[in-house]
């Protein structure tokens, strides 16, 4: 996220408006995170959101980096992985198709990214998969 306020994504003259979605449970470590861009005093960075709400989160985003999913742990078969995470994607899809930009653009890199961004894709009808 910090070469993303940076400037090094989008250019140092673009501003930047991070929005951050985490669970529940782990929203306070942000605030962490929060300090560390406010400390950095980005001239492109504008604003943070955080948010464990995806209608929240996703409101008017015009670029999305989806990075998290649930981990594989001990004695979980491929299946129990796949059901949990396609949870995950299909929030996740569901809250963009109400609320995000019409031009919005998703990068998934959270394994499996393909069957991420399917479940994500079929449930956002509205946003152009081009």
């Amino acid at each position: 996220m910090y070469w993303i306020a940076s400037g090094a994504l989008f250019g140092e003259d673009q501003p930047v408006i991070l929005h951050l979605l985490e669970v529940p449970d782990a929203i306070r470590n942000l605030n962490g995170a929060l300090m560390e861009l406010e400390d950095c005093a980005f001239p492109a960075l504008r604003d943070v959101i955080i948010s464990d709400a995806p209608d929240v989160a996703f409101r008017d985003v015009d670029f999305a980096f989806l990075v998290g999913a649930m981990p594989r742990k001990k004695g979980m078969e491929r299946k129990d992985l796949l059901s949990l995470n396609s949870q995950i994607f299909k929030a996740q899809g569901e809250a963009m198709n109400r609320v995000a930009s019409r031009d919005i653009r998703v990068v998934i890199v959270a394994n499996p990214a393909n069957t991420n961004a399917l479940v994500m894709l079929k449930n956002a009808p509205d946003i152009d998969p081009a």
